[in-house]
């Protein structure tokens, strides 16, 4: 368990909806709906802030009901809070359906995951990299 300290507008706190769920909801904070059409994507404020402790991230996933039901999802997924952000988070949505949608206030839009970071040390290798099995094969390289 990590705390995660919280300032949020009244009831728009992250809530995780069942004891084993991995993910919090984030739910919008608007003064008025927001219309997505076909194709469009928008910013969704959720009026939550959040001091992340060192050594983690939060990640905004998409919510699949909304995926599955509405075409809607998260455009930048995961998108990621560092530890270090202090502002109000926003959810990028895109509407990938043929219809128009509409995101009301309080609406569940996405869900918050806070994960561990591991951080790397780059080094500049001079005489190549080691060989793999794989070498440099991209995009299916590795079968169907």
């Amino acid at each position: 368990m990590v705390d995660v300290p919280a300032q949020c507008a009244a009831g728009c706190e992250p809530r995780y909806a069942s004891a084993a769920a991995a993910g919090a909801d984030l739910r919008a904070v608007l003064q008025c709906p927001l219309s997505l059409g076909p194709g469009e994507r928008g910013s969704v404020p959720t009026g939550v802030r959040l001091a992340i402790p060192a050594g983690y991230e939060g990640q905004v996933r998409p919510r699949s009901g909304l995926a599955i039901k509405h075409g809607v999802t998260v455009l930048n997924a995961p998108g990621t809070i560092d530890s270090d952000y202090r502002g109000e988070i926003h959810v990028l949505l895109v509407n990938t359906s043929r219809q128009r949608y509409t995101v009301e206030d309080g609406d569940r839009i996405a869900q918050l995951v806070i994960a561990p970071v591991a951080r790397a040390r780059f080094v500049h290798e001079e005489n190549g990299l080691a060989g793999s099995d794989r070498g440099e094969g991209g995009f299916g390289s590795t079968g169907r």
